[in-house]
Parts: C-alpha cells; structure tokens; sequence
C-alpha cells in the first residue's frame, strides 16, 4: 500500500512559469549553470547551484553556498514570484517531447515506505552525494526537486487524471529546452480523495530516477523526527517531493559508452578476444541496436554489430542479463581490463539523447573505442527492484528530465 498524498505547493506566480523553472543540478557543471542564468535572476538555477552567485573557486560543499540557496529561495516566495496554494493540492505534470508524452502526478510519498521498501530502489547511493542534498534540504527546510517515481498503470489513476485534464485549464503551459511542460493544479476533495485511495490499491512505487535525492530528503524527514520527539507523522517532513508516472508513460534512452584505449592490444587482437563472446559483422553505417543483446561498436573509424552468443546470456538473472551487464562482464573487464566502470577514468558514459555522432567524436578525440547500447526497459527495472538488487551503474537516462522550481515542498 503505497501513501501518496496532496500538499501546498510553493510553485511560480503565472507570469514566471517560463522564467523559474530550471534543469535539475545535476545534469550541469557549476559553469554551465552561470552560463544558463545570464539575464534571469529568477531561475532555480539560484537556488539549486547557488554557488552561481559566490566568487569562482567558492567550495560548492562550503557553508556559504547553503547558506545562499536558503537565501535565493526565501527571496523568490517572499517577493511573490513563487506563491502558495491556501490547501493541500495534487497536481498534473505534463511533459511532451519530439511529440510523445508522459503524464505524472505530483504529489508527497512517505519517508516510510521508502524504508519500508514500499518505494522500492535500484541503484546504490554515494555518501557524499547524499551529504550534499542532506544540507541543502536541510537549509531551505524544503524539497526543491521531485523524485521520479513510477508505477505500474492503473486504469482508474489513468481515467481520473485524464478527466480532470480535459475538464479544466491548465495554470502553466510553456516550453523550456524543446520539452512542453504543461501543470495542472487539482484542488477538488472529491478526486483528491479518489486519487489518494487509489494509490493505496497500486501496491509498489518505484524511483526511476533520483536516488541520491530520495534519501537525502528521507534521511533530513528521519532527522526531524529525532528532534521533535512529538511527531504525530503527519507533519510535513514525514513526506517528499515526487511525480509518479504509470510505467506505459516512460521512455528509457540508450546509455553508451566510450574507452580510452584498448589495453595494450592491437585491434586486430582484440577483435579476436570479442569474437570469443560475441558474433561479429562490420556495418556499413553507424550501427545503433534494434533489439536486446546486440550492440554497435565503433573502433578504427569502423562501425561493427556485435551479437552476444547464447552462451554468455543467464536470462534467469535480472541483473546479468542486462546488456550493460553482458558487456562489462564479457568484454569491459576480462578483455579491455576495467573492471570497476565507476571509478575508472579509461570509461566514459554517454546519454543517448546526445546520438552516434558524439560517439564518434569521442572515439577520434580523447577516446579509441565506442560501444551503442539497447535501453534497459522499464521492465527491466523494476523486476530488480522487485527482486532487491542493484543495477550495474549507468544503465538508465530518462527523457525529457523534470524540471525543478515547478513545485516545492516545504518540511514546515
């Protein structure tokens, strides 16, 4: 029984809907984000890098820059360029790109399930990150991105949204980055109600993306208990920020990756070592795969298909039969020698939205070797989850991301 319930959002007076919102800090550097907020002293940019408005060199884990997102926001909802609905509301996430959509609802999830393992998880978190989003949220004493949930579709959350969309106005409709964000604001206890009730019945929540940010912001719920020893559980800071899309919705992009060199063997060589595990045909074009267990490779200004040979697939393992299992254990580590992918600088991962031509780019620059991947499904994510392990790093990249500074959650 997963809890998912209605809260009263901080979230852009209309005139800024386009202004505010911002990519989540993750997806870019420190430089890149100064670069986003020339003219706009609005972006969430300010809040969720706030090391943008400190002197170059600012340490991004120093007090100050903490000190200053709590700052920007207190600025942005004290001159009203971010307001607060008067009552507890859900609200409709809409994102449409290169003409498919996906539609979330945006709401809190329980700090509970997520220890309880109602919302389960996928991928391993780092401590560091962990400390980083703990004082953040800390400071702004609030939940400035969502988590990206998903669920397995419901037919009647399906019907009730869609209803409410094609009922009322949207109060947001704008588009940032080629990407149309659409927000509903649902207000009526009726289908509040409903909608709370029917994600009791869906069982299992599931993170697609956002790990590091789920725990911190569990971890800074489980914090305030300790120092309010009163808590009845429905204070604010038992619960977080999310949208939970149904599973049909998502869309998981191809996660490439791109070697520095071939570990002291000629290319003839290691050609004949991935034949040992892998069929092998040269392409006449920049080869991206059609289906699981293949993947294109790129080395000498080549494109080659590889298919993996039925005897290195264990399809009764949700985690080895991942294709970024298959060749990190059959090809990355025995032949090229990496064997840890996460730490080591010879191996360096690219999202899928980027396309082939950048592996190229890589594999002539800095880089020697080039593999295209199939996406991971979403499938294939959650039976993981359903069976407690951990997927090998980088095997997902959503699209389009969620943006922040649409909606913010406060703890109190």
């Amino acid at each position: 029984m997963a809890i998912f319930r209605a809260f009263r959002a901080y979230r852009p007076a209309e005139r800024n809907q386009a202004l505010i919102p911002a990519l989540p800090y993750d997806v870019m550097s420190s430089e890149e984000a100064r670069k986003a907020v020339r003219g706009n002293s609005l972006s969430f940019l300010h809040v969720d890098k706030a090391e943008i408005d400190l002197p170059r060199g600012t340490d991004i884990y120093s007090d100050e820059v903490y000190e200053k997102a709590k700052e920007n926001l207190e600025a942005l909802e004290n001159t009203g360029a971010l307001i607060q609905d008067k009552r507890p509301c859900f609200y409709i996430y809409r994102q449409i790109m290169n003409g498919r959509s996906q539609v979330g609802l945006v709401g809190c999830a329980s700090i509970d399930d997520y220890t309880n393992n109602v919302i389960k998880k996928h991928e391993k978190t780092l401590a560091k990150k962990e400390t980083d989003r703990i004082r953040h949220v800390s400071a702004t004493n609030a939940n400035t991105g969502p988590i990206f949930l998903t669920y397995r579709k419901s037919a009647a959350v399906n019907m009730t949204v869609s209803l409410w969309m094609n009922e009322n106005d949207p109060v947001y409709d704008f588009e940032s980055d080629g990407v149309e964000q659409t927000v509903w604001v649902i207000d009526n206890d009726e289908t509040i109600n409903r909608l709370a009730s029917l994600f009791k019945d869906i069982g299992s929540l599931y993170i697609a993306d956002g790990h590091h940010r789920c725990a911190s912001a569990v971890r800074v719920g489980q914090m305030k208990r300790e120092e309010n020893g009163g808590y009845t559980g429905d204070e604010e800071f038992n619960y977080f920020l999310a949208v939970a899309f149904p599973d049909e919705d998502l869309e998981i992009m191809d996660y490439n990756r791109v070697v520095r060199d071939l570990n002291g063997m000629s290319p003839d060589n290691f050609l004949s070592r991935v034949f040992e595990k892998f069929v092998i045909k040269k392409e006449d074009s920049p080869y991206h795969p059609v289906e699981k267990h293949t993947f294109g490779m790129y080395l000498d200004k080549e494109w080659y298909s590889l298919r993996a040979k039925k005897s290195i697939i264990n399809e009764n393992d949700p985690v080895a039969r991942l294709d970024v299992s298959i060749l990190q254990d059959n090809l990355l580590d025995p032949i090229l020698g990496i064997k840890d992918p996460k730490n080591d600088d010879r191996i360096d991962f690219i999202g899928g939205i980027r396309g082939l031509t950048e592996l190229e780019k890589r594999a002539k620059s800095d880089m020697c070797l080039a593999f295209s991947m199939y996406p991971t499904t979403v499938r294939d994510l959650m039976d993981i989850a359903d069976a407690g392990q951990i997927m090998p790093p980088k095997s997902t990249w959503f699209e389009p991301k969620l943006l922040s500074g649409i909606f913010i959650h406060h703890l109190s």
